[in-house]
């Protein structure tokens, strides 16, 4: 008799979220064990828990999911939790804090469908939050230019010496947009711009983005004011000119797939790491099925 799928979600918040806990049962979670106010100390127990009580045969019915809305909290978790397996004594687990992961795989994946990202330049806006970095980082992965825009030219390098290290050297460029004349030069002959601010902060006005050749621009906000004063939440490949435009609502459908798909995926084997890499790779699995 098959094992229920067991799923230990890890939250480093004062309440586990809702959100990923909804995602989970509908991805076909048998049973969901949350916790909250995960602290990096607390993980091997919990681990060990998750890794003790099934058999190696069955050990691919358990696995963990780490949310929660601060990302580095997140990563931290995710350590400590790879770092509790030993031999096969391991179950899967998919870091996801903040939507971080998916949202970027899922902006990447839009762009994708209009773009040949190789070779392209892309301009990456607000490039230094976790969202940000991950569309850097995958962006330069497919052989893009990025510039890491930042109203800070040190947090920019910063970021850029990250994906170096990930061995994209040549890729990155780090840009400050401290005024609208900087604006616009970080945009000078870039195909591609996604914003990945945070809620409610106006990256792009939409008199920068006129005087730009953009073919495709991504706005990851959500809430008002929106990160592109020229595109609306709910665009999805919407023709505003000569461009195409993605509002969040817009890439939120293919975010939703490649999240629940990650969840399934978990529980095909117990020996999986899904961080950003690997949820982009899955997303163009799923993409490529039919999104």
């Amino acid at each position: 008799m098959s094992r229920p799928k067991i799923l230990v979600q890890l939250d480093p918040d004062p309440q586990a979220s809702l959100f990923d806990a909804v995602v989970a049962v509908d991805s076909d979670v048998d049973q969901l064990l949350q916790y909250r106010q995960v602290e990096p100390a607390q993980v091997r127990d919990l681990v060990h828990g998750a890794v003790f009580t099934r058999g190696p045969k069955d050990l691919h019915q358990t696995a963990i999911f780490v949310g929660g809305s601060d990302v580095a909290q997140g990563e931290r978790l995710l350590e400590h939790v790879v770092d509790s397996f030993f031999g096969p004594l391991r179950v899967s687990v998919f870091l996801d804090a903040n939507g971080a992961n998916t949202t970027a795989a899922a902006a990447v994946l839009a762009a994708e469908r209009h773009l040949s990202l190789a070779g392209c330049t892309a301009t990456v806006l607000a490039a230094t939050g976790p969202v940000g970095q991950r569309v850097v980082r995958i962006l330069a992965g497919e052989g893009c230019h990025v510039r890491v825009a930042s109203r800070s030219m040190e947090r920019a390098a910063a970021v850029c010496a990250q994906v170096n290290d990930a061995g994209h050297a040549s890729q990155t460029e780090p840009v400050a947009t401290t005024d609208e004349n900087a604006l616009t030069a970080a945009l000078d002959g870039a195909q591609l711009v996604i914003a990945a601010g945070a809620a409610g902060i106006r990256l792009l006005p939409e008199k920068v983005m006129a005087q730009s050749n953009l073919q495709v621009a991504i706005d990851l906000n959500a809430v008002p004011p929106l990160g592109m004063e020229a595109v609306e939440v709910m665009d999805q490949a919407e023709q505003r000119g000569d461009c195409i435009c993605y509002g969040a609502v817009g890439v939120g459908g293919t975010k939703m797939k490649i999240h629940k798909a990650a969840i399934r995926k978990l529980f095909t084997q117990n020996d999986l790491v899904l961080d950003v890499d690997e949820v982009f790779a899955l997303g163009r699995e799923v993409v490529g099925a039919g999104d």
